[in-house]
């Protein structure tokens, strides 16, 4: 059993830091928002729950949710425009910190990247470092699918991105940061898993996780230490 400072000492020591976005990078569920911006906000925040919970298997979730919002192009680029996304207190100060340290920043999301993209521009994280799924449009901008070829489009896909990034980069300690369920099971290949209570408390997590926060001023005191 990894003692609460190993992990302490491993979070530190990271060569890259991986974040869930809805309800831990962000305060709010992406696709609850976009659900909300075209009026079918109930039905979709109950299958949300029920699949942070891990009750459904995500690409299900995910489709039956898309097929319910239907989200055309012009939609998302109103829903940013006049609903952007509010970033989480600390956050901003926590990548900062970890960039001016030489740590890797990743943001993996089950959401959609026009929204996490946007996210990740107001953090200073590039484009290529944003895994997320992808949206599909018709000619017209009206809705026609989603990606399904995204690893993030699956249950366990943020662990193949980071057994991708670990390839690739030859990282040796990868953290995961996250609110979920699907950010839970990364780790592995994923080193550390941290579970971020700040926005929403998802039980299993809260009682599963190693590493609890419910505030990132804790991991900008660790690295301060």
């Amino acid at each position: 059993m990894v003692s609460h400072s190993e992990l302490r000492t491993l979070f530190c020591a990271a060569d890259a830091v991986c974040f869930d976005v809805d309800s831990t990078v962000i305060r709010e569920e992406g696709i609850d928002e976009l659900a909300k911006f075209c009026g079918v906000e109930e039905a979709v925040s109950e299958m949300t729950r029920r699949a942070m919970g891990g009750a459904v298997p995500f690409r299900a979730a995910l489709a039956e949710r898309l097929a319910l919002i239907r989200p055309s192009r012009e939609q998302v680029q109103r829903l940013l425009a006049e609903h952007p996304p509010h970033l989480t207190p600390g956050v901003r100060e926590l990548v900062s910190r970890l960039k001016e340290r030489g740590v890797q920043v990743f943001l993996i999301s089950g959401g959609f990247r026009s929204i996490v993209e946007h996210v990740a521009s107001k953090l200073n994280i590039p484009a290529a470092n944003v895994f997320a799924n992808r949206l599909k449009f018709y000619f017209n901008g009206e809705y026609a699918g989603f990606d399904e070829t995204q690893p993030t489009a699956e249950s366990g896909g943020k662990g193949k991105v980071i057994k991708f990034l670990k390839e690739k980069f030859h990282f040796k300690n990868i953290v995961m940061i996250g609110d979920g369920a699907t950010d839970m099971e990364a780790c592995p290949p994923a080193d550390v898993f941290i579970g971020f209570g700040g926005n929403v408390i998802r039980q299993p997590v809260k009682d599963n996780a190693k590493w609890y926060i419910t505030d990132f001023v804790e991991l900008l005191g660790a690295l301060e230490e």
